[in-house]
């Protein structure tokens, strides 16, 4: 019996995955739940499982971006199970010959074509580009003299000016190789999702520093038991950070929402979307109900997030929704930064490197672990008075963790 393979749905927003990479090759055997392809969708990387074991032909290439529900490749449930697997790579030997064929007539051909190329040069086209070429280069900025036409008569075509590169200058010796390749499905959404909301959205950032030393205080004294109790679990940055983003989303709700056309919608719960750096770029899984989380369960969902973001386990539930996000920039090493809004929500807090610096403390200069904090917003929602407070209400509860997250006993919250 022949199996049709098809794409499943990855989610209900998502149309259309593209096969990122096969796992097998045309004419293998595969067993029923074996891996056999990554596809990408514009929220995920996904593994597309075998449905029944037998031999496999694929119907769809690397890069194809095919709709959901589209056959990408057959199995032959009927078909034997090789002793060594030899016989599934005999095929492509076999037909080895055959291709040689091709590439000994386009040989044959070469001579008969050169002497057509000859007259382009002086042709009235030659260097002329079509409409279509000329617009992919005035967005290119490149002159359509520096650029070879293989039209009919030198014209340069659509292909040509989607292949042309800008002049990087006279060479003057060394290795100057360069390497064009396709963005993933998932960069590419990205990269609209960073551009839409640059164009889109009435984007300002404000400022701010934390003094880190009440924090790095406790994380000393209590992060070995919390580690000893809670099955290894690390008592990290994040769960300080946010407890006090949810606290300062209850005081300060219009950042808490986000612009549906004329309306806006608040939200009574935070999901706070966590920004991750994974194998196929940036993630950003949402930790449900965070204000109901203790510090041991939201360090807990972080740590199981980010393990299926760097696993390539990440499904796009983990990432639908969210109505705030913080991304930690700091330990990539970055001072200060201007975070980009994640839409459709209204805000984000960017974290940043602590750096040990002088600062006035009762009138004395004293050395503290400092950190910048940056809030990017949506001005067409939230004013100046709720983000400067906001972010003050982050600080205040940074510096004040015991009295403002933790109701006084930090060894309660810990759970220790």
């Amino acid at each position: 019996m022949i199996l049709e393979m098809k794409v499943p749905s990855p989610g209900e927003s998502i149309k259309e995955v593209e096969i990122a990479t096969w796992l097998v090759k045309d004419g293998d055997y595969v067993e029923k739940d074996q891996a056999i392809a990554e596809v990408d969708s514009d929220k995920a990387t996904l593994e597309l499982p075998a449905e029944m074991s037998g031999v496999i032909t694929l119907k769809a290439e690397e890069g194809d971006t095919v709709a959901v529900g589209a056959v990408v490749c057959l199995i032959d449930t009927d078909a034997a199970k090789p002793a060594g697997g030899a016989p599934a790579a005999e095929a492509p030997k076999a037909e080895a010959p055959k291709a040689e064929a091709p590439k000994a007539e386009v040989k044959a051909e070469a001579p008969k074509t050169a002497p057509v190329q000859a007259p382009a040069a002086t042709s009235y086209a030659a260097g002329t580009p079509s409409p279509a070429a000329r617009k992919i280069l005035d967005e290119k900025n490149i002159a359509p003299a520096t650029v070879s036409g293989t039209g009919k008569g030198g014209r340069i075509t659509k292909d040509d000016a989607v292949n042309a590169v800008p002049s990087m200058g006279t060479p003057t010796g060394g290795s100057r190789g360069t390497e064009r390749t396709k963005l993933s499905m998932l960069r590419r959404k990205v990269a609209e999702r960073l551009v839409s909301a640059k164009n889109e959205t009435a984007m300002l950032t404000t400022f701010n520093e934390v003094n880190m030393t009440p924090i790095n205080q406790i994380r000393n004294e209590y992060k070995d038991a919390f580690k000893a109790k809670h099955g290894g679990l690390g008592l990290g940055f994040m769960s300080f950070f946010t407890k006090a983003v949810t606290r300062a989303l209850q005081l300060y709700p219009d950042v808490n929402s986000m612009m549906d056309g004329d309306y806006k919608i608040a939200y009574d719960f935070a999901d706070i979307s966590i920004a991750v750096s994974g194998p196929k770029g940036l993630m950003v899984p949402v930790v449900r109900n965070a204000e109901l989380l203790t510090f041991r369960g939201i360090e807990a969902e972080i740590k199981r997030l980010a393990l299926r973001a760097r696993d390539g386990q990440i499904t796009v539930d983990d990432m639908t929704g969210g109505t705030f996000t913080i991304t930690n920039g700091g330990v990539f090493g970055s001072m200060l930064s201007t975070p980009i809004i994640n839409p459709p929500q209204s805000g984000i807090l960017g974290m940043h490197n602590i750096i040990e610096r002088p600062i006035a403390v009762n009138g004395k200069v004293e050395i503290h672990p400092m950190m910048y904090v940056a809030l990017s917003y949506d001005h067409r929602i939230i004013d100046g008075r709720e983000s400067v407070g906001f972010l003050v209400a982050v600080k205040e509860a940074l510096e004040n963790p015991v009295e403002l997250l933790m109701n006084g006993d930090a060894k309660r919250a810990l759970e220790l």
